[in-house]
């Protein structure tokens, strides 16, 4: 929710004038309660200056800014909303062991939308599970895109698929071991661009064609983002 300035005409109450800016969404409330002073204000039934919705409690200081809200109606109906110019610092679980869940959240329906708009978002502890619980082709996968690169360091790197599993570029590709590279397979088959216009003896014109096809498509794609 935006800070509105309080020099801004916004008049949402219904009127009779041509001048008048009518709506039938302005709240109204006759037994709104306050407290304030130069520091701040706690209000209790408070419409927002939009006029279309209602706080049941807003905590604010005079920079409209910083406040906190618990909103009742309107498009908002349900909301907290906390806004502020500065830092927003939460610290819990000092009482707690570390293998308690100390920190919880949980969204019952919905998703849960972290962004930092210019800034990193870190994520740091003594060890960090991504788990993704859906079920069916659609859901129970983990997703991960980057507009440059995508960079792992670590002293070991394991990757285990239960049936498939596929590392392709329409660029270059490197497998690099400076010691031993071993590598295991009940079958090898390998097919080069040089059967692409007529089968080998063991065939692989058909996979060489599917796999042309596959780099045509993914530079279309990049062609169509703007990223070639």
């Amino acid at each position: 929710m935006a800070a509105i300035s309080p020099n801004t005409v916004n008049d949402r109450i219904p009127g009779k004038g041509p001048e008048d800016n009518p709506t039938d969404t302005a709240k109204q409330n006759y037994t709104e309660l306050g407290w304030a002073n130069e520091m701040g204000s706690v209000r209790l039934g408070h419409i927002h200056k939009q006029g279309d919705v209602t706080a049941g409690v807003i905590l604010q200081t005079p920079d409209a800014e910083h406040q906190l809200s618990l909103d009742i109606d309107g498009q908002r109906k349900g909301w907290t909303t906390s806004t502020g110019p500065g830092a927003f610092s939460v610290e819990c679980g000092s009482a707690l062991e570390e293998a308690q869940d100390s920190l919880i959240l949980n969204a019952k329906n919905g998703n849960i939308c972290i962004t930092a708009t210019n800034g990193k978002i870190r994520l740091q502890g003594t060890d960090i599970e991504l788990i993704a619980i859906g079920e069916g082709g659609s859901k129970g996968n983990i997703k991960m895109e980057a507009t440059e690169s995508i960079i792992t360091n670590a002293k070991k790197t394991m990757l285990t698929s239960k049936a498939f599993f596929r590392i392709s570029t329409p660029g270059i590709g490197e497998v690099v071991a400076n010691g031993v590279l071993q590598m295991y397979g009940s079958i090898f088959r390998g097919v080069s661009d040089g059967c692409y216009l007529k089968n080998s003896k063991v065939g692989g014109r058909n996979y060489a064609i599917a796999q042309a096809a596959l780099a045509v498509g993914t530079i279309a794609n990049d062609l169509s983002d703007g990223e070639v």
